[in-house]
């Protein structure tokens, strides 16, 4: 007696199609918990040196003594610049490149580094 041939692919499309089933119900309900953790959680560690911000966020554009390299150089930026003016930039970026820092950077560390920075004449 011979078997439906159709029948193996039937099956494995069965399998298949129940997989992504699970595998999307199983996704909602991983999303849903991100969510939930996300609020739960306590803020992120604000950090308070100065060098140390600059360290994490702005070494790799505008070099490690500030002499600059992909952004421009930081070591007499507060002779050009106010406090207000850094500020704003660090938190709204520029059009020339710089990204604001205001999702990366809570706004305390950025007031600290602005600070930081505008005693750099």
């Amino acid at each position: 007696m011979k078997r439906n041939p159709l029948i193996p692919f039937a099956m494995i499309a069965i399998v298949g199609v129940l997989a992504v089933i699970v595998i999307s119900f199983v996704g909602n309900h991983q999303r849903t918990q991100i969510a939930e953790g996300d609020e739960g959680q306590a803020d992120k560690v604000i950090m308070e040196d100065p060098e140390e911000i600059y360290e994490t966020s702005c070494l790799h554009c505008h070099g490690a003594d500030l002499s600059g390299g992909m952004g421009p150089a930081l070591d007499a930026v507060g002779s050009e610049l106010s406090l207000d003016e850094i500020k704003d930039i660090v938190t709204n970026g520029t059009e020339g490149g710089m990204p604001a820092q205001l999702g990366q950077l809570a706004e305390e560390e950025i007031a600290i580094i602005s600070e930081w920075l505008s005693e750099k004449k």
